[in-house]
């Protein structure tokens, strides 16, 4: 499945629903910040009205989260692998 097309601030509020909370802002970029058993996680997310896919997994990535568990956070029980 293709990944979905979002702003920052939606992805934002994404992560925010996984317990990243907003560490700082610099200019156009928020840094997110979370901290558990499997380390420090600290994704910048741009704050532009669409993600380019690349950055999306770049965010992702930073997140600590792969494709398929982004997948299933953003679409719930709708997701189909």
């Amino acid at each position: 499945m293709k990944l979905p097309v979002i702003s920052g601030f939606e992805m934002i509020k994404l992560l925010g629903k996984l317990g990243f909370r907003q560490l700082d802002q610099t200019g156009s970029h928020v840094i997110m910040f979370r901290e558990d058993e499997r380390g420090k996680f600290r994704p910048v997310v741009p704050l532009s009205r669409e993600l380019a896919i690349g950055t999306m997994l770049s965010i992702i990535k930073q997140a600590g989260l792969n494709r398929d568990e982004f997948l299933e956070i953003y679409y719930g029980k709708k997701y189909i692998k």
